[in-house]
C-alpha cells in the first residue's frame, strides 16, 4: 500500500524547505497545481507503480509552478519524503545527491519526463551509478544537445 503526502503536509514541506534551505518567498502562485499533483498521483490507472507516481510528482513540482520560489527544492524534498514514507530509505542519499543537479536541469526543459523516469528508475533499483547509456542521455540533456560528436 503507497502513503501518500497530504496536501497539508506539503504546505508545510514548502515553508520549511524555503526556510532552512536560504530563504525566499513563501507565497504561492497556484496552489491548485499542488493539490492536483498530489491527488492525480494517486490515481493507478495514470501511474500505477511507485516511481511513475515519484516521477510525476517530482516532473509537475518541479515545473508547475504552485509557489513564486522553491519549486525546485520543494520537488526534492516532497520526492524525499515520498520515498521515505513507503520505506525507500535505501536510495535517499543517491537521491540527495544526484537530484539538485537533475532539478536544475528538469526547470531548464533540458531533462524531460521520460529521461526523469529513467532516472528515478535507476534510484528505485539501487543502482550504484548510472548505466553508460543512461549516463550519456543525461550528459546531452544536461549541455543542451550542443555537443558536437564529429570532432
Amino acid at each position: 500500500m503507497t502513503i501518500y503526502i497530504p496536501y497539508e503536509q506539503a504546505l508545510e514541506i514548502h515553508q520549511k524547505t524555503v526556510e532552512k534551505s536560504g530563504g525566499g518567498s513563501y507565497s504561492s502562485l497556484n496552489l491548485g497545481y499542488l493539490s492536483s499533483v498530489l491527488e492525480l498521483m494517486q490515481n493507478d490507472m495514470y501511474y500505477p507503480e511507485f516511481e511513475d507516481k515519484l516521477t510525476h510528482l517530482i516532473w509537475s513540482i518541479n515545473k508547475n509552478h504552485s509557489f513564486s520560489d522553491g519549486n525546485k527544492r520543494l520537488s526534492i524534498t516532497l520526492g524525499l519524503q515520498f520515498l521515505s514514507l513507503n520505506g525507500y530509505l535505501y536510495c535517499i542519499k543517491r537521491f540527495l545527491f544526484e537530484m539538485e543537479n537533475i532539478s536544475y536541469h528538469l526547470a531548464a526543459g533540458n531533462i524531460d519526463k521520460e529521461l526523469l523516469q529513467d532516472i528515478i528508475h535507476s534510484f528505485i533499483e539501487n543502482e550504484e551509478d548510472f548505466e553508460e547509456a543512461l549516463k550519456f542521455r543525461i550528459f546531452i540533456a544536461m549541455s543542451n544537445g550542443e555537443i558536437d560528436l564529429e570532432e
